[in-house]
């Protein structure tokens, strides 16, 4: 807001520059603009001489009042005198007076007047333009700014309100999406973290129960209570069947620890690949310009596509931002091609170092190549992708070839 009022400020001196460069103009110009009333005497008297004085007309006439036939003086120092409010013209030989109302400098004053009221009209419309602005954009958008503050608290409870005007429709839908998406991650996490709580204090309990009778028939054993051989060998199946409920608590926190942590929603729909084309390469031909990487998008045939088209951009975003990142930094670059019923859509990079031994491995999820080793991530954005692509009954799959990295992913044409 302090920048804005700084601005508006700015906008006064300048209005009050103009002004006063304005009048200072006018105030050079001469203000006697001549006598703009003999025009008006010289076209009358062209109508009496082409269609006489009853033809006559002074509806139209500014400055001349009155006309009729004179019958006074006609020398010609008559003529030079310039204090009369009259002017004689003599049309066939008949003399005629035009009586007319001017003062000088009254133009001037006139031009002056319309100036000024331009002028000022012109400023109160930047003026109410720049009011307008900050009341319905400026001073929402102020308001708005501290929203991204309160969702890194976790001030997730209030939505988001939007004024009449909608001029920020989409940012303020976003930043709603934005915090009911976070507000479901919180409350999900919550609920995984009770259910990781109970099923680690559930089980705990449960092992307790074997593990206390392993104990006891080892320590019988060590102590000789068992004399006999058939009653040692019914003890030790004992050991082994507790044994065994243990291992099954221990395949169910591990089956729990490796179950889907990630909630990716899908929705199913058509879209074109030419939309999904245009909105990766409208983002990434700028980014990849300014890293200096050649960006080339190949030709492709439009065709309608089924999955969720947001999902789809995560998914090549997820792809490309890898080729950025592990690549050489030469070149990235889109491929298409077209297979029964399904669209291939392939980035390429060069510079690959990934090994061919570890190819198969780069979709599972907290697996990282060893080309990574320098390289800031977590290993989940190539398992996302997998995950996503298998939700809208897609494929993601990836090749090397010739020191050049090669992912494909598959969409199902609609």
């Amino acid at each position: 807001m302090k920048s804005f009022r700084n601005i508006f400020a700015a906008v006064l001196v300048v209005i009050a520059a103009v002004f006063l460069m304005a009048n200072l103009f006018l105030l050079s110009l001469p203000q006697d603009s001549g006598s703009p009333y003999r025009v008006e005497i010289d076209r009358l008297a062209r109508v009496i001489a082409e269609q006489g004085v009853e033809k006559v007309s002074l509806s139209d006439c500014q400055y001349v009042k009155n006309v009729e036939r004179w019958g006074g003086r006609m020398d010609a120092a008559f003529f030079e005198e310039a204090d009369y409010d009259y002017a004689v013209r003599v049309v066939d030989n008949v003399a005629y007076r035009f009586d007319y109302v001017f003062q000088p400098g009254q133009e001037y004053r006139r031009i002056v007047l319309d100036v000024n009221l331009i002028l000022a009209a012109m400023s109160a419309f930047i003026l109410s333009l720049m009011f307008f602005l900050r009341c319905k954009m400026i001073k929402p958008f102020e308001e708005l700014c501290d929203v991204p503050f309160e969702l890194s608290r976790g001030n997730l409870s209030s939505p988001i309100k939007e004024n009449k005007y909608r001029f920020f429709g989409r940012f303020v839908w976003g930043l709603n999406m934005l915090r009911e998406n976070l507000e479901h991650h919180k409350q999900r996490e919550l609920c995984l973290q009770k259910e990781k709580k109970t099923l680690v204090l559930s089980l705990s309990h449960d092992i307790k129960t074997p593990l206390s009778a392993i104990k006891l028939y080892a320590k019988a054993l060590s102590k000789g209570l068992y004399s006999g051989r058939q009653k040692q060998l019914e003890i030790a199946e004992n050991i082994g069947t507790k044994a065994d409920e243990i291992e099954n608590f221990l395949a169910q926190i591990i089956e729990a620890s490796s179950s889907d942590f990630l909630d990716l929603a899908v929705r199913q729909g058509e879209f074109y690949l030419s939309e999904l084309v245009e909105k990766i390469a409208g983002y990434y031909c700028e980014k990849l310009a300014i890293l200096k990487t050649e960006f080339t998008v190949g030709e492709y045939t439009n065709c309608m596509l089924r999955g969720d088209f947001d999902r789809s951009v995560e998914v090549l975003q997820n792809i490309i931002e890898n080729a950025a990142k592990y690549g050489d930094g030469r070149e990235i670059a889109l491929m298409f091609s077209q297979e029964e019923d399904c669209q291939l859509v392939t980035v390429r990079n060069t510079g690959c170092t990934l090994p061919e031994t570890e190819l198969t491995h780069i979709f599972e999820s907290f697996v990282r190549g060893t080309n990574a080793d320098n390289i800031s991530g977590s290993g989940l954005g190539l398992y996302i992708c997998r995950q996503l692509m298998h939700k809208m009954q897609g494929e993601v799959y990836a090749e090397r070839k010739d020191g050049q990295m090669f992912v494909t992913v598959i969409f199902v044409r609609a």
